[in-house]
């Protein structure tokens, strides 16, 4: 029998639900707005022993850069979808949990120091930068200073990096450490094969273990990202005999982690971070947790901030 055109628009109709259902995107998964106008609640995800960007404090409670931006974001929600409360839900993470947390559904924002990833885009969004980062390295006040000249400034004695002699010389037979899973541990590797270096990577667990290889000269540099290596050395007992160094050897800007396809909780993220970025009282915000910021780090956020 005939389908009308009114059946047949019905029908459709019920089709594509089934479809929608079947492949998981419904409202409900995508957009978090919805989800805290229903519950008053927002869940955000944090790691707690990456300092500075968060941590747990001794009473408990997490604390850090990223961890006080998000507390702006939740401000922010609470002023826009104009709720008399709102709670905020804490959820530690490490691992594969904080891997998969916003895939999953566990939280509805990761308040931490991830890597802006072509890769990671495919799993997850992200807000605008929260911190320029990069890949940076820690090395004993020990080493040799050739050895130094070599990674600080690209080249010993005005000689050439990574190829020929002497530099080549210095880099080989070093054992080089990072952290596990890292792409500052990705880079290393690459940089090894690229250049063929006779040399020996050690990876580790945590940054934690990485200075003690670097201090009992197990490893002769610790590769990491720039911020929680410098934050790891001046909190070490040791930092007397530590020394970062001021080269960034690759750029990769930090964000916040939200899932994909949720537009307007980007939007409200990423209102809040501008704002707060633009704010007079940023540099004394940012002071808090990394120092006085220099000229570059300035014109970076005031680079990022978006304008309304």
């Amino acid at each position: 029998m005939p389908i009308s055109k009114g059946r047949w628009i019905a029908t459709g109709a019920s089709i594509f639900a089934i479809v929608v259902s079947a492949v998981g995107f419904s409202p409900a998964h995508a957009q978090t707005l919805d989800r805290v106008r229903a519950s008053s609640s927002l869940k955000f995800g944090y790691e707690a022993d990456a300092r500075p960007f968060s941590f747990k404090t001794d009473n408990g409670a997490p604390d850090g850069y990223a961890v006080a931006l998000c507390n702006k974001v939740a401000d922010s929600v609470k002023a826009e979808l104009k709720l008399s409360q709102l709670a905020v839900e804490w959820v530690p993470l490490t691992g594969e949990a904080r891997a998969r947390a916003i895939q999953d559904g566990v939280v509805d924002l990761v308040c931490g120091a991830e890597p802006v990833t072509l890769s990671r885009r495919q799993e997850v969004s992200f807000s605008i930068p929260i911190f320029p980062s990069g890949t940076g390295a820690v090395v004993s006040t020990s080493a040799p200073l050739a050895l130094r000249e070599v990674l600080e400034y690209g080249e010993p004695s005005s000689r050439p990096v990574w190829r020929g002699s002497p530099a080549r010389t210095i880099l080989e037979n070093k054992t080089f450490s990072s952290i596990t899973g890292t792409t500052s541990e990705h880079w290393l590797s690459d940089k090894i094969k690229t250049f063929q270096l006779a040399a020996t990577t050690a990876s580790v667990d945590s940054f934690q273990q990485g200075i003690e290889r670097v201090l009992d000269g197990r490893s002769a540099v610790l590769f990491g990202d720039m911020p929680l290596l410098m934050d790891v050395a001046a909190r070490s007992d040791n930092s007397g005999n530590l020394v970062v160094l001021k080269r960034h050897f690759t750029y990769e800007p930090l964000g916040l982690e939200l899932a994909r396809a949720d537009e307007d909780f980007r939007l409200i993220v990423d209102r809040a971070l501008s704002q707060a970025y633009a704010a007079q009282n940023f540099r004394t915000f940012f002071t808090t947790w990394f120092g006085p910021p220099d000229e570059a780090t300035v014109t970076f956020f005031q680079q990022t901030a978006l304008p309304e």
